[in-house]
């Protein structure tokens, strides 16, 4: 591992999938390439797909678009399996190698609903607030201090009066990494923003080559929409992304039930039919761009038709689409850690930890939604954030690989007939053992009368208390006199 970067934990990946049964789902989803192909709503990637070499036709108010077997291996053969992931702290850069299973937990989702625990006569209440900068400013600042969330999604829809759509993104963009050193990644609302974005990313980096070498910044896209539909403002900023040749996610999020087949196999088949022809258009547009297999498949509630994460087959479709990321040669972006329940708690945790012990044992490079969401991606509450902190401590503890090796039996031996010999008959004098790996004591959240949330509530007022990791003085002046949109209070609060 290289020494500038975060460290995560290399996992051994639990597989689903037997070879055969990836190659089928390969196999599947080329033959959805090419019979029913894409609808595409988007004349600029309709060009970009003819000129590559796919199958474009008229359908009446859209385009078919059939990709052939041998256009999709190009892509793949172009598209890096390794992917930087830089950060204005070196040591917090992420280096996805889509070889290595080194999985790293990221926050994610864009909640319009921050719900604010007040601890009241030892209890915790809660209060909903909508989302703003000084919210975003303190959700990046929170991260910051989280020792388990290795980047920043941004987590918090920032709705200030001020906030338009033409001066949304590089507010959201400038919150986030004005208040963390850790990677910075968000979805694009307006295609206009995107060079201010890029500017701000270079300014921040030290420059256009400092920000190819280390992208601070980076771009979430789900630019096929499900079942195999091609939307057209998406794919304009993609292309435009491709262009820069900034990283980024190619996400794609169908409903087992709705969007997607219910059953795993027509849902893993699908969902990777529209990473790989998003795959496709972005090496069509530049060979070479950084990209990450951004699977986020979820079933439906079939009484509500809402989303549904704290169930198993969420588990089952993401686990095997890590699978098909690893034979692709991609680094993975997946999810784990969403709770459909509204409050923190028991429910909560048991969904949440359904998913952290299976997901990222089948090795993704990237988790992302790790991180304090409840009520599904509708909220984000610190508190949980930091609960979710802890249990995946615990998560990546359960996850080491096994200490049992040959050149540590000696030492192994000695220890316990050391042990056996004394009056004490105890190994407590003898931790750590020789692999110095800590020792786990106690759960980290205890509070006698409030429970774990109020522990949570008490440290995340403490977190709010320490200084902020702002840019440098210099660096600031210069984005509010050359970065247009920028609001001042992105950048001092």
């Amino acid at each position: 591992m290289s020494e500038h970067q975060r460290e995560g934990i290399v996992v051994t990946p639990h597989c689903r999938l037997t070879d055969a049964q990836v190659r089928l789902v390969d196999g599947a989803s080329r033959e959805l390439l090419e019979d029913p192909g894409l609808v595409c709503y988007s004349e600029e990637a309709g060009a970009v797909f003819k000129a590559g070499g796919a199958a474009v036709e008229a359908a009446g108010a859209h385009l078919r678009v059939t990709i052939p077997p041998a256009l999709v291996d190009k892509a793949l053969a172009s598209a890096p399996s390794t992917v930087v992931l830089g950060a204005r702290d070196p040591a917090n850069r992420l280096v996805l190698d889509a070889h290595e299973p080194r999985v790293r937990f990221v926050s994610g989702a864009e909640t319009n609903v921050w719900l604010e625990t007040r601890v009241r006569n030892g209890k915790p209440d809660y209060v909903r607030r909508d989302g703003c900068i000084e919210l975003l400013c303190q959700a990046a600042h929170l991260a910051e201090h989280l020792a388990n969330l290795d980047a920043f999604i941004r987590c918090v829809n920032i709705r200030d009066p001020e906030i338009t759509r033409e001066n949304k993104d590089v507010n959201k963009f400038l919150a986030s990494l004005n208040n963390t050193t850790k990677h910075v990644q968000a979805g694009l609302t307006d295609l206009d923003a995107l060079d201010h974005v890029l500017e701000l990313g270079r300014m921040i980096a030290g420059g256009e080559a400092a920000f190819r070498d280390n992208p601070v910044l980076s771009f979430i896209t789900c630019v096929i929409k499900s079942p195999l539909q091609v939307v057209a403002d998406t794919a304009a900023k993609l292309i435009r992304i491709c262009r820069a040749r900034v990283p980024v996610v190619i996400s794609s999020s169908p409903m087992g039930g709705t969007t997607g087949p219910f059953d795993e196999f027509g849902m893993v088949a699908q969902i990777n039919a529209e990473i790989l022809a998003g795959v496709t258009l972005c090496q069509m547009v530049e060979p070479g761009t950084p990209v990450l297999y951004g699977s986020v498949p979820v079933r439906t509630r079939l009484d509500n038709l809402n989303d549904m994460y704290g169930a198993p087959e969420f588990t089952h479709y993401n686990i095997d689409c890590v699978q098909m990321a690893r034979f692709y040669g991609l680094p993975c972006y997946s999810s784990a850690g969403v709770g459909d329940a509204a409050r923190p708690g028991i429910q909560a945790t048991a969904e949440k930890m359904l998913a952290h012990l299976t997901v990222p044992a089948s090795g993704p490079q990237y988790v992302h939604y790790a991180f304090g969401l409840l009520e599904r991606t509708n909220v984000f509450c610190p508190e949980q954030a930091i609960l979710d902190d802890a249990h995946i401590g615990l998560v990546k503890h359960a996850l080491k690989e096994s200490t049992v090796a040959a050149d540590r039996r000696a030492d192994v031996l000695a220890t316990i007939r050391e042990v056996v010999q004394t009056d004490h008959k105890t190994y407590m004098y003898h931790l750590p053992l020789p692999t110095r790996d800590p020792v786990y004591v106690r759960y980290p959240l205890e509070d006698a009368a409030g429970g774990a949330v109020t522990a949570a509530h008490r440290r995340f007022r403490e977190i709010m208390e320490q200084p902020r990791r702002s840019l440098p003085d210099a660096v600031r002046t210069d984005i509010l006199a050359g970065v247009p949109g920028v609001l001042e209070k992105s950048i001092t609060l």
